[in-house]
């Protein structure tokens, strides 16, 4: 088993283990002994406010959210992996806090960025689903996005790239560059970033840069030429292939072109901090790098398995004392909104469910971020399969609310060369789980992710875990009734 060390100390191997050398899984273990028995941990704090935030106040306060299409938490430098060249987002952790449990809270694109830009759960701000084309599943008018607060403040507000939510009335950027898909030319994309940095600067700003890569569409984009950007290929050798997928020629193959649209992003990112830098407008910036959801490969995009919704995130400023650290606490991008308020001394005008995170940022192992909440209900309009989870440090449960439905596939995994040789090949395992466990799910799962990280031996059946497995019901049952979620009526009448 090959094992790579990185100067921070996580760790990935062949099996995409994860672990941090300042505080092992046992002694996690230790610190989280009685969280499945805790029930509805977390949910008291929901909608409570931040005490403070990690910087003084000015008269500037500037926000940077970098997001990622489909980038997982075992493609960068800076968690381990060493084939993979991130130098620009290994820098960026390098100069701020990188999360070891950072989780999206769906894993499908607009779902996600719904949430990353109102502080809500998808069920609670009504865009299910994909906003683009047909599928035309939108957020609730009543609802206030990041934008429209901060432009209320007098913020200069901007999105370039890809939007991929609606309605504008929502998100209303003063500034908006978006093409159907976003970009993936990273330089002409920081170009214009630094003409948005250079205009206004008599108002703090907000700068959200929607990446397309490395969303699929890999073979023609990689193929192209863009300026100023060095197109590094990868050799299909020298990929890590993740547990969740047989390591067949044509995965591999994905993975080295996958790689490939990482490099490029990563070139995108570097340009963009320096031009930042240039403008003079760092020392007062908070930079967010985030991915919105995981990689688009079978068992990881559109699922709540880890692989979907466990990813990067990277949190950075002038004003952080502690540089290069690596904070271990379970965080949500329900806590992207509440984070960027507190910074910019904004507020939302309801109560939001998240929390701030910048009075832990410079903590390794702040207390009380133990459990998180994650809710699937679309991707495209013909993938309905609701899915609704909690996830403590030792337990994971998901409930599956039409588990008598074959698991839907997005189209562009559905074609993909990795399912459709697992198809011609007749493949049973899709890796360590099995094709047939993956389509067809029962009502509830629950995994004991200290035994069994790969989310494998459902133990929903087993006595041992009765009193968990009660324990997480009832906590999942309150976050549903606290989130106003619609699907609460199954409880009613099923």
């Amino acid at each position: 088993m090959a094992d790579n060390r990185n100067k921070k100390g996580i760790v990935f191997n062949k099996e995409s283990e994860f672990r941090s050398k300042k505080i092992s899984r046992r002694e996690f273990t230790k610190k989280a002994a009685a969280i499945c028995g805790a029930g509805a941990i977390g949910v008291a704090n929901i909608g409570k406010k931040s005490a403070s935030a990690v910087r003084e106040p000015s008269e500037e306060r500037n926000v940077l959210l970098l997001i990622s299409d489909d980038h997982g938490l075992g493609e960068l430098g800076c968690y381990g992996n060493r084939f993979i060249q991130t130098p620009n987002l290994d820098r960026l952790a390098e100069n701020g806090v990188m999360f070891s449990s950072a989780f999206s809270t769906v894993a499908s694109c607009s779902a996600s960025r719904s949430v990353i830009y109102t502080g809500l759960f998808n069920h609670t701000n009504g865009q299910y689903g994909h906003q683009h084309s047909f599928h035309n599943l939108h957020t609730h008018k009543c609802v206030k996005g990041v934008p429209y607060i901060l432009n209320k403040k007098g913020y200069h507000t901007g999105l370039i790239g890809k939007f991929h939510v609606q309605p504008d009335e929502v998100y209303p950027f003063k500034v908006l560059e978006s093409g159907p898909g976003g970009n993936r030319d990273v330089f002409n994309m920081a170009k214009k970033a630094n003409e948005f940095f250079n205009s206004n600067r008599d108002r703090p700003f907000l700068l959200v840069m929607g990446y397309s890569d490395p969303h699929r569409d890999w073979v023609r984009s990689n193929k192209k030429s863009y300026p100023s950007i060095k197109k590094n290929v990868y050799s299909p050798n020298d990929v890590i292939v993740p547990p969740f997928l047989p390591d067949e020629p044509e995965v591999r193959e994905e993975f080295a072109e996958y790689y490939q649209s990482v490099d490029r992003l990563d070139q995108g990112i570097g340009y963009i901090l320096d031009y930042l830098k240039k403008s003079g407008r760092d020392k007062d910036t908070l930079i967010i790098y985030i991915s919105d959801n995981g990689i688009p490969f079978p068992g990881a995009k559109t699922t709540l398995y880890d692989p979907g919704i466990h990813l990067p995130m990277i949190i950075s400023s002038a004003t952080l004392k502690r540089k290069g650290i690596i904070n271990n606490a379970m965080v949500s991008y329900i806590d992207i909104v509440p984070t960027i308020l507190d910074w910019t001394g904004a507020e939302a005008p309801y109560k939001l469910p998240g929390r701030s995170i910048l009075p832990i940022l410079e903590e390794e192992n702040p207390s009380g971020w133990d459990t998180i909440y994650a809710s699937h209900t679309f991707h495209e309009i013909t993938m309905y399969y609701p899915m609704r989870v909690i996830r403590t440090r030792k337990c994971k449960y998901i409930l599956t609310l039409a588990h008598k439905l074959d698991y839907p596939f997005a189209s562009d995994l559905y074609n993909s060369p990795t399912w459709q040789a697992i198809l011609r090949r007749n493949v049973k395992m899709m890796g360590v789980r099995s094709v047939e466990s993956y389509i067809h799910r029962p009502k509830e799962e629950l995994y004991d992710l200290e035994k069994d990280p790969n989310e494998i031996n459902n133990v929903a059946n087993d006595p041992e875990y009765a009193n968990t497995l009660a324990d997480l019901r009832k906590g999942l049952r309150k976050f549903q009734e606290e989130t106003n979620d619609p699907w609460i009526v199954k409880y009613k009448y099923e």
